[in-house]
């Protein structure tokens, strides 16, 4: 699918500019005027007719970019066709380039660009883990077309870390996938804060939101909602807090986030308003993303909480972690919901891996290779299914051309049927790398971007 400007209906009411930015055209009578969900109502002094309504896109992330954690939405779904079935290090790998360190954090693609976070100088394999006064934090820019390098931006870490050991050699100290407009790239490492960095990889500012660690480590992606940067700094503050994105200074800061290793959601509602949505121990959280006031909360699983949530048609989704949980919860409430707008309770559930949605269903693998589907409208369980060959997956599945796109740690990329009925099409492995892969795919352009712990691939049809 070529990148090509986008302006897409909801029920006719509806615009997404360049940047994502949800547009409400408010009617009245023969006439309307624009607004901007959860950013900040547009001023115009007049409405304007809605068929002489010119919108002017300023220069953003394209249709065709996977510019955040999961990419559009955060749903792990893509509608781009043409991607490869079957690859391996002798079919349809187009480009493979060595990364310079390790990282769990997922790639985004801008343009022509290619983002991702890595962290070396420590605890990059071996049992010796090294000094960690040589740990170094890096965004690397890669060619998309190529592969190829074109910037390595190294960032010095707030020392001390928790020391690579425990759970932390599981995932490492580069675990945040960066997020972008178009314009920058922000990304989170953990108590070193958040950066942001332009194109060309020129830093614009950096930002403190809190000093704790934890020996899971850090986990967390930036979520760009309008002018803001919301970052879950559950781990290093316990709170939620919404960064201005020109300036890096603090707008709002919710507290009370607890034990939650997940990136949060932005919902949008057919009235127009927003919610930025997250799971902690014990609760569904919802925020005003312009101001950070708490909307509504639900009950929710009693443990610590590393999936994120997806939306469907105003419902929320979420899955609880070690304790299995998952429910259905309509969004748009006040205070608690728990007894008015949770439709359902299901005891199921995934530690690390979030689910993705499609034709009312929920599918995921779990960090212990068990395929799931449950009915979004019950919770009934429809099937449950270990994946023969699978193990340790902690990356959460794709939805493309009818297929899910699992990644597991050491046994290759499993594609499954996205159907009701359990079916694996396909077991790709790309050979020559015994380096962990715990980054969900991205997609661009037909091909899949993918990611381990050493090098960065890009597959495809190569009849494409």
């Amino acid at each position: 699918m070529k990148r090509t400007s986008l302006i897409a209906g909801y029920l006719g009411s509806f615009i997404l500019d360049l940047n994502y930015t949800l547009i409400l055209l408010e009617s009245s009578g023969s006439s309307c005027k624009p607004r901007y969900l959860g950013v900040k109502e547009m001023q115009h002094g007049r409405s304007l007719a809605l068929s002489s309504l010119l919108l002017v896109f300023s220069v953003g992330a394209s249709a065709g970019d996977w510019a955040q954690f999961r990419g559009p939405g955060g749903l792990g779904i893509s509608d781009e066709t043409g991607l490869p079935l079957t690859w391996s290090s002798e079919e349809n790998l187009i480009w493979k380039t060595p990364l310079p360190g390790y990282g769990a954090s997922s790639p985004i693609v801008v343009g022509d660009k290619i983002f991702v976070t890595c962290y070396g100088g420590y605890g990059v394999g071996g049992e010796d883990a090294g000094d960690q006064a040589n740990l170094k934090l890096h965004l690397v820019c890669c060619d998309r077309a190529s592969g190829e390098v074109v910037w390595n931006k190294s960032v010095d870490p707030q020392l001390p870390e928790k020391p690579y050991q425990q759970f932390l050699p599981e995932h490492g100290y580069a675990s945040g996938t960066p997020a972008s407009d178009g314009k920058a790239i922000y990304v989170f490492f953990g108590r070193s804060g958040v950066w942001a960095f332009d194109l060309d990889g020129t830093k614009l500012w950096n930002a403190d939101v809190g000093s704790e660690t934890h020996i899971f480590g850090s986990a967390n992606s930036p979520l760009l909602v309008g002018d803001y940067v919301i970052i879950n700094a559950s781990i290093e503050s316990g709170s939620l807090v919404a960064l201005e994105k020109s300036t890096g200074e603090e707008v709002w800061r919710a507290d009370g986030i607890d034990e939650s290793w997940n990136t949060p959601v932005l919902v949008n509602l057919p009235n127009g308003e927003t919610e930025v949505v997250l799971t902690i121990t014990g609760k569904i959280l919802s925020f005003d993303p312009q101001t950070g006031s708490p909307f509504w909360n639900c009950e929710s699983a009693e443990t610590y909480i590393c999936p994120s949530v997806v939306v469907h048609d105003g419902t929320v989704f979420a899955i609880g972690g070690r304790g299995p949980y998952v429910a259905g919860v309509k969004a748009g409430g006040r205070g608690d919901v728990t007894e008015t707008h949770r439709l359902w309770v299901a005891e199921e559930g995934s530690n690390v891996p979030s689910p993705v949605y499609h034709d009312g269903h929920l599918y995921w693998v779990n960090d212990g290779g068990i395929a799931h589907c449950v009915n979004a409208e019950t919770g009934e369980t429809v099937y449950k299914q270990r994946v023969d060959g699978a193990e340790k997956t902690y990356a959460s599945a794709l939805l493309a051309e009818g297929r899910l796109y699992v990644v597991t740690w050491h046994s290759g990329t499993f594609v499954l049927d996205a159907k009701p009925e359990f079916k694996v099409l396909a077991r790709n492995i790309l050979s020559g790398d015994d380096s962990v892969f715990n980054a969900s795919p991205a997609v661009s352009d037909g091909q899949l971007i993918l990611r381990s712990n050493k090098f960065l691939y890009c597959v495809g049809n190569q009849a494409n």
